[in-house]
This record gives C-alpha cells, structure tokens and sequence, in this order.
C-alpha cells in the first residue's frame, strides 16, 4: 500500500519546495524595476523549462535518474516552481487595464523565453552527458 502511496510523496515533496522556490523569487524581484512585469513569475517560468529540458535530456537517455527522481524534479518541483495559472492571471491583469503593450510583450517573452530556456536544457544536457 505504501508503495503505491510514494510517487504522490515524491510529487508533493517537489511541488512544495518548488512552490516554496517561486513564491520566494518573487519576494526576492518585486521591486527590481521600474517595469511592471512581474518578474519573478517570468524567471520561474524561463528557469523551470530550462530544469524541465536539462531532466528531460538526461532522463530520456541515460539511466542517470530513477522513476522517482524525475516525479520529484520534473512533476513536482518544476510543476510547483513554474506558474502558468499566475502567468495568465497577470496576463488577465493586463488586459482588464488595458495595457496591452505589456500584455503582449510578456506573453512573447514568456512563451519564446520558455521555449529556448527548455532547448538550453536539452543542449546542456547533452554537453553534460559528453
């Protein structure tokens, strides 16, 4: 029975101390610009696509990381550490203020950061194999 129980331990310990991580990045940034992007949700979100990619590469080639390792690195601390429901409620944010020109350049540089932050991981991840 218990064993059945441990990847949702694994899970909840990782989305804790990812959830932990964001919300002290974000203490750590909200007043780091005269900007109004909320940049501790877009470096939680670039940094866990890189994590994500960096698991991903080593987890789909290599022995290096057992079932339970990437539950509690990718599902779980990636998942609590990246936030897309605050990305959207921001973004959300933006719109209802009508400040689109914000809303459109964090949508951008959120999804294009995410996408190469996540490809980064995959290249680190092999130079770390080689």
């Amino acid at each position: 029975m218990l064993r059945a129980f441990l990847p949702f331990i694994f899970v909840g310990v990782g989305s804790m101390a990812g959830g932990m991580s964001r919300y002290g990045l974000t203490l750590v940034t909200q007043n780091i610009s005269a900007f109004t992007i909320p940049f501790g949700t877009l470096i939680s979100n670039l940094a866990g696509c890189l994590l994500i990619g960096i698991i991903a590469g080593i987890g789909g080639k290599t022995e290096l990381m057992s079932t339970e390792l990437r539950l509690l690195l990718a599902t779980g601390f990636c998942g609590g550490f990246t936030t897309l429901s605050s990305f959207i409620y921001e973004l959300g944010q933006y719109v209802q203020d009508k400040e689109y020109f914000f809303a459109s350049s964090y949508f951008v540089v959120t999804l294009a950061g995410a996408g190469l932050a996540f490809l980064m991981g995959l290249l680190i991840s092999e130079l770390l194999l080689s």
